[in-house]
């Protein structure tokens, strides 16, 4: 029997070692960068306590179907090249708290990688809970035999972030997980009128990490209240802004990230 992923040519994970980094932000943006370059990407929720990527994409109000293959995810767009799976879509109402110990957890994201029809990808992103917790071991297990296998790390600046960050490195170390790369996100806040650029937090801790541990450094995101509004308002950011300086970065990071893919497959 075929299974779900068969037609998923790589397979994403986004990580952080703590939350507020904007994990959910990567992951959304990444995914629309990638279809503006042609892929048909997916997105994997498993942040089963603080699911937020239906509603970055206004879809928090569509539910999830079942065909012969199981799950059906929600499309996003008219295209129906963006599609999602999140526990969100399953919650009676979106405010629902999810109180579950580890075993049920664990439980649904087997389900969740096995049961989602996605059809054909070119990418499947997977937006991972914050921290080193059994979620992650048990997404990193259950995908492992769907190579190849990439991770992604997000930081801020401040020293804490990457020091988290740096426990993530050694997670991947230990469960074999390639690392692609480091994205430092609100890297500085750019003035949307002088376009000055302003370090709220210190900064270049996420590239001197990538230096120390010998991994890629993808590139840094700017503070940008544009891209705030778009995922608080479920719009296509880079659609609407594309002047922002965020939009340059992102477009970069995605670049980077196709060609750490393509080396791999090599």
């Amino acid at each position: 029997e075929r299974s779900n992923l068969a037609g998923v040519r790589h397979i994403l994970l986004v990580l952080s070692g703590k939350g507020g980094v904007g994990k959910s932000t990567i992951s959304s943006q990444l995914a629309l960068a990638l279809q503006r370059c042609g892929n048909r990407v997916g997105i994997l929720d498993v942040d089963l306590c603080g699911p937020s990527i239906p509603r970055m994409f206004k879809v928090q109000d569509k539910d999830v179907h079942q065909c012969d293959s199981g799950w059906v995810p929600v499309f996003v767009g008219q295209d129906k090249s963006i599609s999602l799976m999140s526990i969100g879509f399953l919650l009676e109402r979106p405010d629902d708290a999810v109180v579950w110990r580890g075993p049920k957890k664990n439980a649904l994201i087997k389900q969740f990688v096995t049961d989602v029809a996605w059809g054909d990808l070119d990418f499947l992103i997977v937006d991972t809970p914050p921290g080193t917790s059994d979620e992650h071991i048990s997404t990193v297990e259950a995908l492992r035999p769907y190579q190849p296998l990439g991770a992604v790390l997000v930081t801020t600046p401040q020293a804490v972030a990457v020091g988290d960050v740096r426990r993530e490195l050694t997670f991947c170390k230990k469960t074999g997980l390639q690392v692609l790369g480091i994205v430092e996100n609100m890297s500085g806040f750019v003035c949307p009128h002088c376009s000055e650029c302003t370090n709220i937090f210190s900064k270049g801790g996420g590239e001197e990490l990538a230096k120390h541990s010998g991994v890629p450094f993808l590139g840094c995101v700017p503070l940008d209240p544009q891209l705030s509004q778009s995922l608080e308002e479920g719009k296509d950011f880079i659609q609407e802004f594309p002047k922002s300086p965020a939009f340059p970065a992102l477009a970069h990071i995605t670049q980077q990230i196709l060609d750490g893919m393509r080396q791999q497959s090599s």
